[in-house]
């Protein structure tokens, strides 16, 4: 990384309740994020990058990629791992769209992530205002590579068809966790039906992407089944990275997984047919974003 570096020890892993060495980053620094941060501040822009304290935050924003959340900051959902507030959300701000375009093109984005909360309240799931939000920086930033972040809309595929219908260059849907685990990390969620999300994805012409999480309890043959499985619906690029608690409401950390670890599943996945595989501690969604337009 060039920005922050992950020191990966040896060592065998350390106590459950203690952060181990590899886990700790240095402090984002570059003229690119520099100047990305101070139009944020300048602007009161909200990205996932700051809000969610993200460790990749200076290396993305450094390569020109941002992750903007839409929809709202409060979910339908009550997921064991987000620390986005559950409840009702307020009703979807049909102007969101035309605000997340003018940041995009404020903050000259290269690489622009569009992730949402899920609004299982609304009809169509937010689904409009997705599809809205992709015409509108395409309008305004025709430049940018969009990658959109999406929910399983309950499942509701003419919902999924509309994200189909504006074809973001790249569309991810995140398994969370292995199948044992679903029911446990995402409550409301399923296992297969995001699955189907995916393989229909596929089947309508995207290239996708899709993410787990480890150290929640999963076994070496569990994460090997997922990536199995993401595979067989046609997921393009998968991402592996470190599960952190982040409030004690929530579910606690497992294992803190060693780098090691990481780079066999990269390889196991490699070898399954990924076009891309990141896996790390310090992974999440849309690390090295940038880099999965093939």
């Amino acid at each position: 990384m060039s920005s922050e570096k992950v020191e990966i020890l040896a060592s065998s892993t350390p106590p459950k309740n203690r952060k181990p060495e590899w886990l700790r980053v240095k402090l984002p620094v570059g003229t690119e994020y520099t100047n990305v941060r101070n139009i944020v501040t300048e602007h009161q822009l909200h990205t996932i990058c700051q809000s969610g304290n993200c460790p990749n935050m200076g290396e993305c924003w450094g390569a020109g990629t941002a992750t903007f959340m839409i929809l709202g900051n409060i979910c339908t959902r009550s997921c064991g791992f987000c620390a986005v507030a559950t409840g009702k959300p307020l009703p979807a701000d049909l102007k969101e769209p035309e605000r997340v375009a003018h940041s995009v093109k404020l903050m000259k984005v290269k690489h622009c992530v569009i992730t949402s909360v899920d609004r299982d309240d609304l009809k169509d799931g937010g689904s409009g205002i997705w599809a809205e939000t992709v015409k509108k920086i395409r309008e305004v930033s025709p430049q940018t590579k969009l990658e959109t972040l999406i929910p399983d809309f309950k499942g509701d595929w003419d919902n999924l068809q509309k994200i189909i219908d504006v074809a973001p260059d790249i569309v991810s849907h995140n398994l969370e966790t292995v199948k044992r685990l679903t029911k446990q990390v995402r409550i409301q969620a399923k296992y297969d039906r995001s699955l189907e999300v995916l393989a229909r994805l596929k089947q309508g012409g995207m290239k996708t992407k899709s993410g787990i999480m480890l150290g929640l309890g999963e076994t070496k043959e569990e994460v090997e089944e997922t990536l199995h499985d993401l595979r067989i619906a046609g997921v393009d690029v998968v991402t592996i990275g470190q599960y952190l608690q982040p409030t004690p409401n929530h579910l606690p950390v497992a294992e803190f997984v060693h780098p090691n670890t990481f780079k066999a599943h990269k390889e196991f996945g490699l070898k399954l047919g990924f076009q891309f595989v990141e896996s790390g501690p310090l992974v999440r969604s849309s690390y090295h974003a940038e880099k999965h337009i093939f």
